[in-house]
């Protein structure tokens, strides 16, 4: 036994069990939420590392698990068109859960405070709130994040335009372009590998009620890239 194990290998604190789940392995205080921490983590991963086998790519960046389509609603999905991704966040929050009341019992024990698993309460309610609240307040679970690395900035990018999460900043400026004929362009820089300037630009449309009879706008968009020596 380490010295300092003394302090805390005490025996009561737990919530559920008793003596039987009141138990360590090596060093480590295990109880009845470590063992479910572990059996929630263990088949949540296993399920990513499933999915992962049936998708395009075993690259750590690409990897994808997609939340169901909109179409789904509040329903459950078939298992490859988003059903997968809702037994892995069950499996999330379970572990996640679990820890923090691990970490309770843990407090107990020592007959401290429960400042430790309060605060991590709010990283919980915080992950809680965009893969189950704020879906079900929106009426899918298409509108949660999907489970990857790269699709997931891109899903942090995507929402952040479409809902037009910018801040106001004075120095902003709006230019209206009416008008425009079929011999015209409209360039957007989005990124400038220069320190310093500005990026992101948000655009817009809009119905000009100057014009009640205009026909709906049509337009071509594309992306390039430019270098300049």
């Amino acid at each position: 036994m380490l010295s300092f194990e003394r302090k805390y290998r005490v025996r009561g604190g737990t919530l559920i069990g008793g003596d039987l789940f009141d138990f360590w392995v090596g060093p480590f205080y295990v109880g009845f939420f470590g063992v479910t921490t572990i059996f929630f983590a263990l088949v949540g991963t296993l399920m990513i590392v499933w999915g992962a086998s049936q998708g395009p790519t075993w690259n750590l960046w690409q990897i994808n698990i997609a939340p169901p389509d909109l179409k789904y609603g509040l329903g459950m999905a078939p298992l490859m068109e988003g059903g997968l991704w809702q037994l892995i966040t069950v499996c999330a929050i379970g572990a996640f859960g679990s820890w923090a009341l691990r970490e309770v019992e843990i407090c107990r024990k020592l007959g401290i405070g429960y400042h430790v698993p309060f605060a991590f309460s709010f990283a919980i309610l915080a992950y809680v709130t965009l893969v189950v609240i704020r879906p079900v307040l929106m009426g899918a679970w298409g509108h949660g994040f999907p489970y990857g690395i790269m699709s997931h900035l891109d899903w942090v990018s995507n929402t952040g335009y479409q809902y037009l999460h910018f801040h106001y900043n004075p120095a902003h400026r709006w230019w209206y372009f009416s008008n425009m004929t079929r011999d015209e362009i409209v360039l957007i820089k989005f990124h400038d590998s220069e320190a310093g300037k500005a990026l992101r630009t948000p655009h817009t449309a809009f119905r000009d009620l100057s014009f009640p009879d205009a026909r709906p706008r049509e337009s071509i968009e594309f992306r390039s890239f430019a270098f300049f020596e």
